[in-house]
């Protein structure tokens, strides 16, 4: 079978990268893409190639962010077409990021084009079920014709290897600082654990949120936390390797944070690390506690504080996690089982066509 992958995000970004190459090991693939950093020039870019050259193909792949893209696509093609939601517009603009009133112009556009973008789709995917209940009750959606697809990890740059250890109990994590994942929590954990002179905190990237949280660790006095800054996705990997343990997160309450797994969850499980993650119905979908990774409940800095202390003082806990971790990763997260995943629901949004 021949398929389209088109998106509106860079064909790098992480989820499209991942989605691209699985789908490359089952389908002959052809892409329409642009790395353009202007949102509006890179869609426009895609639609005018879309349009031009009109690929032949059997499926149509609309990857993240295909909002946009769902509003002209289905009105050019009658080919079935695979929406890669992954996330909701209206939920990360008027809840997550609160750039809009629910009520207001912008929040009820980004609402209808969620549920436009949808119930334009012959099949949806998102991350999680958690995700798949929130869009159907949220938007009134049938949850006929929505799957599951995890978001994975490319084995191919994380998986487990030898780091170097300077004696220290380091604790890692790295984000773009926004509300839904609670980082405000990490650095009130690492204050309340500065009296271990072993266990140091490194909070790397960067966003809007990253100098409100540098003020908050100076002027709770937490010398403990380190802010590196952003760290390029291929030197990823050597930082994690560094950590003693890893937070996955998300660790506010926010709805949203308790919907989803965090991509950077899956690149810790991926290379074996011990890994704490927010206690949320997302999370549990995948992960059990104590076993393959360590929950903690949301927005609570004490738990969390202890919880990084429960993991320092038991070594084989560490162990048994991260090896647990790595296990259920390959079995049920790689890019091998992501594309078969992705045959089973392309080859069956194919069948389904009438005639």
């Amino acid at each position: 079978m021949r398929v389209l992958f088109i998106c509106g995000r860079e064909p790098g970004y992480i989820r499209n990268r991942l989605i691209l190459k699985a789908l490359k090991r089952h389908f002959e693939v052809v892409e329409i893409s642009s790395s353009l950093e202007s949102f509006v020039l890179r869609n426009l870019s895609v639609l005018v190639r879309f349009i031009v050259n009109r690929p032949q193909c059997d499926v149509i792949f609309v990857g993240f962010y295909g909002h946009p893209l769902m509003l002209w696509l289905p009105r050019f093609t009658r080919r079935p077409i695979v929406f890669d939601a992954y996330l909701s517009t209206y939920d990360t603009l008027c809840f997550d990021r609160r750039w809009f009133a629910p009520s207001s112009p912008g929040g009820r556009f980004a609402y209808w084009l969620d549920r436009h973008s949808c119930m334009s789709a012959t099949r949806v995917l998102l991350d999680t079920k958690a995700h798949v209940g929130y869009f159907t009750r949220t938007f009134n959606l049938s949850s006929e014709g929505f799957e599951v697809l995890y978001v994975g990890s490319d084995e191919d740059v994380f998986y487990p290897r030898q780091a170097a250890s300077d004696g220290d109990f380091l604790v890692f994590y790295y984000g773009s600082f926004l509300p839904l994942q609670g980082i405000e929590h990490i650095v009130r954990a690492a204050k309340l654990l500065e009296g271990d002179p072993q266990i140091r905190f490194q909070i790397a990237g960067e966003g809007k949120k990253r100098r409100e949280m540098v003020q908050l660790a100076t002027g709770l006095g937490a010398s403990n936390v380190e802010f590196p800054g952003w760290i390029p996705f291929r030197e990823l990997p050597t930082a994690i390797a560094q950590a003693s343990v890893c937070l996955g997160g998300h660790f506010s309450n926010s709805a949203k944070a308790q919907n989803v797994i965090a991509s950077k969850t899956f690149q810790f499980l991926a290379m074996a690390k011990p890994t704490i993650v927010g206690d949320n119905p997302a999370n549990r979908e995948l992960l059990t506690h104590k076993k393959n990774a360590y929950m903690c409940p949301p927005a609570d800095s004490a738990a969390l504080a202890e919880a990084i202390l429960e993991l320092k003082r038991d070594e084989e806990l560490r162990q048994r996690i991260g090896w647990e971790g790595y296990n259920l990763f390959v079995n049920r997260c790689s890019v091998e089982k992501i594309g078969q995943s992705l045959k089973e629901i392309i080859a069956k949004t194919y069948e389904d066509l009438p005639g």
